[in-house]
């Protein structure tokens, strides 16, 4: 293995090479710079695996060497060092992503276990990420969908079966739980990909419109119809037509929608003309429509015509343990949007995201999160960045890391599940096989980290439980 390089920077140049003589005699690969804008020159063409540098420095100090570093890209590890301490320097010095801080005059013992501690941080760090790559395209494998649960995994098996037909596919379930996802997953397995994908949010158009924007319409037909207008129907032509909110729609359009999924034509509004159009129907609601056609206000013809293939989503309460992948995409997702690098979650801030029911499922947890990079200060997500309505009680036990005699079996178990779901972007699968447990039990544990948290008791594994006590659960 090649020897670590390490990049020494310093305006002193007895110090400086005093370091440097003690870092090649432990058979580190040095180079030296004599101030910040020299380092940073170093830092492309050396690239050092980690920077000890001076703080206050002419030309360029070493803070502003790290944000500079940070900014060409180096992941480099920076330990600063300086002889005017302060809490205030400290604190900037971490917050702008230095490792460690050093007090001048240098202790040689303090210099090398500082260094070592870096470097292993550092190779941690790195195999993190290697996992990370890993399974992003595991976690992602169908389409832009996330999620490994169970449940998600019996939707994406009904998607692929139904994508190749043409038959109408009825997607129901709470707002915010990714019904068009699964409408463009069910577009892009079809033998329609390379046709329009077009969508129409029934709930936002008054009747007329709705009317027009579906079946278009005629010059003249109306107040305001100066030209002709091709509808949705014939803009979608061999593809498919997403109808998203279906449940909003009013009594005249139910019966001209089922007109055409009965005959595969239309007419234009204000026209005489009929229109001979293919296109694959994919109808969404959060509504419970069987329940409306009882109470007569959707029709029952239409909602057989619509819910050939039904597909319901699962509340984001019911899946949890996929809440660390969704977690991870959209840190990555934000954080490249606004030009923050949050490599993940500090300790407590999973056990706070699982706490929660999330009531507005993906769509609230993508806000959560999106307002919590935008906040942080940090390269790690803490509770405090998170909304008030998620910190809840400060955790309770061992920090990371920090597990002692002394700690329950159950709490040693949940800072490994935790941390390595952390490590591995979410993903369950390769949790189970870092651990070398099931995945469903990772998923148990996280639905019973969830209930804990609000009070309820926690229930067993059947495979915890006695024989014939197992056989009656």
């Amino acid at each position: 293995m090649s020897a670590q390089r390490i990049l020494v920077v310093d305006d002193e140049d007895n110090a400086r090479r005093a370091i440097a003589t003690i870092l090649n005699e432990e058979g580190y690969d040095v180079a030296e710079a004599a101030d910040g804008a020299e380092a940073l020159a170093r830092v492309s063409d050396f690239s050092p695996a980690v920077v000890l540098t001076d703080v206050r420095m002419p030309r360029m100090d070493g803070l502003t060497l790290l944000r500079a570093a940070r900014e060409q890209g180096s992941d480099a590890t920076f330990v600063m060092m300086t002889a005017f301490a302060s809490v205030e320097m400290a604190v900037e010095a971490m917050k702008s992503g230095a490792d460690n801080f050093l007090l001048k005059p240098l202790d040689a013992d303090q210099v090398l276990v500082i260094l070592s501690k870096a470097l292993e941080k550092r190779s941690l760090r790195r195999e993190a990420e290697a996992l990370r790559d890993q399974v992003r395209t595991r976690v992602r494998r169908f389409h832009d969908i996330i999620g490994e649960s169970p449940q998600l995994q019996g939707i994406y098996d009904v998607v692929r079966r139904a994508a190749s037909t043409r038959a109408t596919v009825l997607i129901l379930g709470e707002s915010g739980t990714g019904k068009e996802l699964i409408a463009q997953a069910l577009h892009q397995e079809s033998p329609r990909r390379d046709k329009p994908f077009i969508r129409v949010h029934c709930a936002a158009l008054s009747e007329n419109l709705l009317e027009s924007e579906l079946f278009g319409h005629e010059k003249g037909s109306f107040t305001g119809a100066l030209a002709r207008k091709e509808g949705r129907f014939e803009l979608a032509d061999g593809g498919t037509l997403f109808l998203d909110e279906i449940g909003e729609i009013s009594p005249t359009v139910q019966v001209k929608l089922l007109r055409v999924l009965q005959q595969r034509e239309l007419e234009r509004v204000g026209g005489t003309q009929t229109l001979k159009v293919d296109v694959r129907i994919v109808a969404a609601t959060h509504r419970d429509l069987a329940a409306e056609v009882k109470a007569g206000r959707f029709r029952e013809d239409l909602y057989y015509r619509l819910n050939v293939v039904s597909v319901t989503l699962p509340a984001l309460r019911e899946r949890k343990s996929d809440i660390p992948a969704l977690v991870n995409h959209f840190l990555e997702k934000y954080g490249e949007a606004y030009g923050k690098h949050v490599r993940g979650l500090a300790p407590g801030t999973l056990q706070a995201l699982l706490a929660h029911d999330w009531p507005g499922n993906i769509r609230e947890l993508e806000n959560a999160i999106e307002r919590s990079v935008v906040l942080t200060q940090g390269q790690e997500l803490a509770t405090d960045d998170l909304p008030p309505v998620l910190r809840g009680p400060r955790p309770t036990g061992t920090s990371q890391g920090a597990l002692i005699p002394g700690a329950t079996l159950a709490a040693i178990e949940r800072e490994a599940i935790l941390r390595t779901l952390e490590m591995v972007q979410g993903s369950t699968s390769r949790a189970a096989e870092v651990l070398g447990i099931s995945v469903r039990k990772i998923q148990y544990r996280l639905k019973e980290y969830g209930a804990q948290a609000d009070g309820a008791p926690p229930k067993p594994d059947a495979d915890e439980l006695p024989g014939d006590l197992a056989a009656e659960s």
